[in-house]
């Protein structure tokens, strides 16, 4: 004891305000919104709307879609297959459009 006062209850009561001083913005950090390091669902758009890729056929059905696909990839060509909000189309690069057209027969 220091000059007759309880030194444990002067550092216990510091000691919940250093607790209260690291709580707070940990707190806020925790339940502070837009910033979230969690990936938001995925989204479908128009089959124009995924950057490069161009659409190079409408298949009927998915899996009318995935045996162009694989036709498209066993030639060498990159190719993905999306439902996107006008229906399912089959993308490619703009540089390989003309060979993957002619792969599947069209025009």
């Amino acid at each position: 004891m220091l000059g007759g006062i309880n030194n444990q209850l002067f550092l216990q009561a510091f000691g919940g305000f250093f607790a209260l001083l690291i709580l707070i913005p940990l707190l806020k950090w925790t339940f502070s919104r837009g910033k979230s390091h969690v990936a938001r669902p995925a989204k479908s758009g128009n089959s124009d709307e995924y950057g490069l890729l161009v659409p190079v056929s409408r298949p009927a059905n998915y899996i009318e879609g995935e045996m162009e696909r694989k036709k498209l990839i066993d030639s060498n060509i990159k190719a993905n297959l999306v439902q996107a909000k006008d229906g399912i189309a089959l993308l490619v690069f703009p540089e390989e459009l003309s060979a993957a057209k002619a792969v599947l027969g069209q025009k």
